[in-house]
């Protein structure tokens, strides 16, 4: 983690932290994260935090290693995050995000950076940012080996700040899961989510917004605000434990897109999903939202999980192997659907 680079104040003129930019500060905040920084290192990281640029060894025992690597960022979450001075699982969801992408092509997380925001560094906020992220690593196993802190004066509203995060993973190159041999009569298993995870949250704060909202209140079996910024499930570890025991063949991280366009992503071109709407029960807040807002069901299925964070791709003799460890992992999963043959014509999803 790197902090803002800023001269020393010059009481003779004009200075950088006169202008905004507070170098005290981000070595402040450097020194506070280091001990939640430290809980994520991985043996294959070299040096330690503060450099220009980290290092981290190939772990040993892969003969074709890959390197997996994904962006992403949280959205419009962030304005819930600032609106409720919530910032302790923000970072979790960062972190998530990023990880949960290079996942899906079967890579082990090796590390994250991420990179914070702001007009005006608030370390005690900065400090709860990070410890979520630092958090997030743990879970998905990676460590947190850098990233940069910018204090940039009129580029955001007072007590806002944005996040980006950097994943990188590695994966035998024959192991590579990237649909090729998925075929008719495979069947898909759905692994709930935690909530909205990072996804939708322009129309969820558009729907609370035109209803008057208020997010204390009590809704789908708890306060709003408590179910909205449920930090996104990590799938790391279990999604690990079960490609090391079955030949998974497709893995589909349900972000942005929902259901509808993620699942497709993974499939050979003459192939289909058709997936079982029954098969699992829609958390309360899905059906809030779509109440609510008067969203229609094709929209829904478009930009929400629907409580469904990962679709796994297997054989159906493998089926209920990969659910009994997924359970023996803390997940819930279901069977939510079927791999069929695609007409040329045909949509690469159905809905029953």
């Amino acid at each position: 983690m790197t902090a803002s680079r800023t001269s020393h104040p010059d009481t003779n003129g004009v200075t950088y932290q006169s202008s905004g930019v507070d170098i005290d500060a981000g070595n402040r905040l450097v020194e506070k994260i280091k001990p939640f920084v430290r809980r994520t290192l991985r043996p294959e990281v070299l040096g330690g935090i503060g450099g220009f640029g980290a290092l981290f060894e190939l772990p040993t025992g892969y003969r074709q290693p890959v390197l997996v690597s994904g962006t992403d960022g949280v959205g419009t979450k962030l304005k819930l995050a600032f609106q409720a001075a919530r910032h302790s699982t923000i970072g979790i969801d960062l972190v998530a995000m990023s990880v949960n992408d290079i996942l899906v092509q079967g890579a082990e997380p090796l590390f994250f950076l991420d990179y914070y925001a702001c007009g005006k560094l608030d370390v005690d906020i900065a400090a709860e940012v990070i410890q979520g992220i630092a958090s997030g690593c743990e879970q998905a196993g990676c460590a947190l080996i850098g990233g940069e802190t910018a204090e940039m004066p009129g580029m955001y509203a007072m007590g806002e700040y944005d996040l980006a995060g950097f994943a990188v993973g590695v994966v035998e190159k024959d192991r590579i899961i990237n649909g090729s041999t998925i075929e008719k009569d495979d069947v898909l298993l759905g692994i709930a989510s935690s909530g909205p995870h990072a996804n939708g949250f322009s129309l969820i704060r558009k729907i609370i917004s035109q209803n008057e909202t208020v997010l204390d209140s009590m809704v789908a079996g708890g306060k709003l605000i408590d179910v909205l910024l449920a930090p996104t499930r990590i799938y790391a570890k279990p999604i690990m434990s079960l490609i090391r025991a079955l030949p998974v063949k497709g893995l589909a991280h349900i972000t942005g897109g929902g259901l509808s366009e993620n699942i497709p992503r993974v499939l050979p071109v003459d192939t289909l999903a058709r997936i079982d709407l029954a098969s699992w029960v829609r958390p309360p807040l899905f059906i809030w939202l779509q109440q609510q807002g008067n969203v229609s069901e094709q929209e829904m299925l478009r930009v929400f999980n629907c409580g469904i964070g990962m679709v796994v791709i297997l054989s159906v003799k493998h089926a209920q192997e990969a659910l009994d460890i997924l359970s023996a992992a803390g997940e819930a999963a279901w069977q939510i659907g079927t791999v069929r043959s695609r007409e040329a014509d045909a949509p690469p999803i159905e809905f029953v």
